[in-house]
């Protein structure tokens, strides 16, 4: 018996100690792997070396993996699920070469930008593209008059894990409509990731050569684009340098459109339909007197705000002598209908141009 007790004291004595010893080397790991460079970590797994090494020569070069990711247990449960996937997938050969993000974690990342682009987030809530699941899929006006399909998820809801028919049902035009996963109903469905690309190429900003002020502009580096398009079906981003140039027709006229590259990003969700005719779908392609520019001339980048754009062009007061602002236009009036987008001349003066008149 008293054999038995000395054993049973020192199993209550090294088991404790063998507990310590195993927090202590995790612990210590835990640290090594925070704070080591991310060549000895992150990118020892090939399947990440690829977005290691774009991050390099990115604006973000100098942010460590875990500020935008976070760390193996930042995410509890899942985190710690996720990694252990991987190494049970290594062991029985079944590798993905390109890691992907879920839902989840891509709003998680998103969540991280806003620590340090906390006004482009405050732009970006005021404006059209923070809508939710909830604003868009149980929108009654929409989904009487239009179907819910497929389609829909290529803008909202790029990077949802479901289906269509997985996410609401029922899918009629009768309702009522519901989520299936309620949680999802606050989750944007435009995100940063949506038109941002954090992995690409970019230029460190250097100061100018003060010593010759003139030369300040010439010697400026055009750099690319910040912007890309995520393409749902085959989840890939695409820099919006390499998408298309938008070619829209008014009938049987081609429609002169700007070569601005950010432009590109935002027809790959206001688009005209498949016949490329101006004015069609959700295509917003400026036309009548505002043909040849640019989302980008009139949008701010994040609100999407345009209240301040007419400035930007036009005198406070036009030949005609009234305020631009308050033309019969969409701008001015939500119920006009002289979309600000493809107005044109002969809208309001249908007599010709008048003669201008004569100040005293």
């Amino acid at each position: 018996m008293k054999v038995k007790m000395k054993i049973f004291r020192k199993i209550l004595i090294i088991i404790p100690l063998l507990m310590l010893l195993v927090l202590i080397a995790f612990g210590s790991f835990y640290t090594y792997w925070n704070s080591a460079s991310p060549s000895k970590t992150c990118a020892s797994c090939h399947e990440i070396e690829g977005s290691v090494n774009m991050l390099a020569q990115s604006y973000h070069r100098n942010l460590r993996c875990t500020e935008c990711h976070g760390t193996a247990i930042s995410n509890g449960m899942h985190s710690l699920k996720e990694k252990g996937m991987m190494v049970v997938n290594h062991a029985k050969n079944d590798i993905t070469e390109n890691i992907k993000l879920n839902e989840e974690q891509v709003l998680a990342v998103m969540d991280n930008c806003t620590r340090c682009h906390a006004d482009e987030k405050a732009k970006w809530t005021s404006g059209g593209h923070s809508a939710r699941y909830r604003d868009i899929f149980l929108n009654e006006k929409h989904n009487h008059t239009e179907q819910l399909n497929f389609d829909c998820l290529r803008c909202h809801g790029m990077f949802a894990d479901v289906n269509i028919k997985d996410l609401v049902e029922p899918l009629d035009t009768k309702g009522p409509w519901k989520l299936k996963d309620s949680l999802m109903a606050r989750n944007p469905v435009i995100p940063c990731l949506a038109c941002h690309q954090v992995h690409i190429e970019g230029l460190p900003r250097v100061s100018p050569d003060y010593s010759n002020p003139k030369n300040t502009f010439y010697n400026r580096k055009v750099s690319n684009s910040k912007v890309s398009f995520y393409n749902r079906q085959d989840r890939v981003k695409v820099p919006a340098e390499d998408l298309p140039k938008l070619q829209v027709w008014e009938g049987d006229r081609p429609v002169e459109v700007s070569d601005d590259v950010q432009m590109r990003n935002c027809v790959q969700c206001h688009a005209p339909n498949a016949r490329h005719q101006a004015g069609t779908s959700d295509d917003r392609t400026p036309r009548g007197v505002h043909e040849g520019l640019s989302c980008m001339d009139c949008h701010e980048l994040h609100s999407n705000n345009a209240r301040r754009s007419c400035s930007n062009c036009h005198p406070a007061v036009s030949n005609c002598n009234l305020d631009i602002t308050k033309m019969n236009t969409s701008y001015f009036d939500s119920k006009s209908p002289n979309n600000i987008h493809w107005v044109a001349c002969i809208d309001c003066h249908r007599e010709g141009r008048p003669e201008k008149q004569k100040t005293k």
